[in-house]
């Protein structure tokens, strides 16, 4: 995730951050609490690229995505948002490629 992080924030057109996802449970507490945005699903990295938001979900390359993840990558889809599985250094590349071509919209 370090690098892929790495080499999409090369571009200064992209700003992300790392979205910390999990439940913590007081000892001796009876209330877990859940922290990190869209818990359970929100995806790894989140951000935007120039004006558009973007959520980046790191995965090996065998890593499947969970039902909640996929519902989370169509709901930011759905809005406009960029929503990206990567799993290499090479896929972050070709993920900016992608990031930098001009937008529908904006033709």
């Amino acid at each position: 995730m370090r690098v892929i992080r790495a080499v999409l924030v090369e571009d200064p057109a992209c700003l992300l951050w790392r979205n910390e996802i999990g439940m913590y449970t007081r000892p001796g507490g009876t209330h877990p609490i859940r922290y990190g945005v869209c818990n359970p699903g929100g995806a790894d990295l989140l951000g935007c690229y120039g004006p558009r938001f973007l959520a980046v979900e790191c995965k090996t390359p065998r890593g499947r995505l969970s039902a909640d993840q996929v519902n989370f990558g169509r709901w930011i889809t759905d809005r406009g948002g960029v929503y990206a599985v990567v799993r290499s250094e090479a896929e972050a590349r070709a993920l900016l490629d992608r990031l930098r071509q001009p937008s529908k919209e904006s033709a």
